[in-house]
């Protein structure tokens, strides 16, 4: 504010002509109310234009105090800067076709948007340095010449070495029965039979699981020619929620390094749906909502959602 007006100008005159303007505003607000009233209801004619004249007298000597009053202030306020803040381009605020060319306002905001940039890109530098990244183009272009390229081994494990962690994985979970078929040479595909809740279908290529369907236990699971079907959804929207809300615990278990402990993770997850039907929701109680039961399971505690009741 110092910088914006000259040293000469008075403040506190600046101050009192405010305070002028409001009271000569308030008392024209009341000359014209007045107006809007009229002669209120007297007696006599003669009484109500007696009284109507008096005070519409007072109003108007009023509002003629305020304005002498408030050029008085004007001329105790002193005259600012010639010079501008924004320099020669406050010049362009003079401009009497202002419709026609509004640069001055689009200086103004081109300026608050210039200042709010600078603001936002500060915080951004600030919080990518405390991330404290050490690599740069040239140091990745130089390490990447002398170091190997590493081929991905998980991708590419022994059969023998999958069916003795699925083996492993069906001896923890005695409720879990796991049937392993390879219909198309050593990638495998697993039949999960979940008591007599449910039966989920694992595509898997070597130890990474690719897609996951689940359908009801008393679904058929086979194609007509005897395969497994692996495309086909179930027909109920209980056992079709489950199947997404499995696509995203795929997602959510992913350790490349060990794919193992990936599976059996999955598999832990996959058997807290034992109790899909007799559980009720953690957040809201009740078994039934929309008429499906809690349908999502948390990735670390295990604990049976409703759809909506996890949000």
């Amino acid at each position: 504010m110092a910088d914006a007006l000259h040293v000469g100008v008075n403040l506190d005159a600046f101050s009192h002509a405010i305070s002028g303007i409001q009271a000569l505003r308030s008392s024209v607000s009341r000359v014209f109310e007045s107006l809007k009233d009229g002669m209120k209801n007297r007696e006599t004619l003669e009484g109500r234009e007696k009284i109507f004249i008096s005070g519409f007298q007072e109003q108007l000597q009023s509002v003629n105090r305020d304005l002498n009053e408030l050029e008085r202030l004007s001329g105790l306020v002193g005259r600012p800067s010639e010079s501008h803040p924004l320099h020669n381009s406050g010049l362009l605020s003079l401009d009497p076709v202002q419709d026609k060319t509004p640069l001055y306002s689009q200086l103004l905001q081109a300026y608050k948007w210039s200042n709010k940039l600078q603001y936002h890109a500060g915080l951004a530098s600030s919080l990518l340095n405390q991330q404290s990244l050490k690599r740069s183009a040239n140091q990745m272009g130089a390490s990447a010449k002398r170091r190997p390229k590493v081929q991905p081994s998980t991708l590419v494990l022994p059969p023998q070495y999958v069916d003795d962690v699925i083996s492993r994985i069906g001896r923890m979970f005695p409720d879990l029965t796991i049937e392993l078929f390879r219909p198309n040479g050593t990638s495998a595909v697993l039949l999960v039979t979940l008591g007599k809740v449910l039966k989920a279908i694992v595509v898997m290529r070597s130890l990474f699981i690719d897609r996951t369907i689940v359908r009801g236990f008393n679904e058929n699971v086979y194609t007509e020619d005897g395969k497994l079907d692996i495309w086909s959804k179930s027909q109920y929207q209980v056992f079709q929620k489950v199947t997404d809300h499995a696509t995203t615990a795929l997602l959510h278990y992913q350790l490349p390094q060990m794919p193992d402990v990936v599976v059996r993770s999955f598999m832990t997850w996959l058997r807290s749906y034992i109790k899909l039907f007799q559980s009720p929701c953690q957040r809201c109680g009740r078994f039934l909502q929309d008429g499906l039961p809690p349908t999502w399971r948390d990735f670390r505690t295990l604990e049976a959602f409703h759809d909506t009741c996890r949000m």
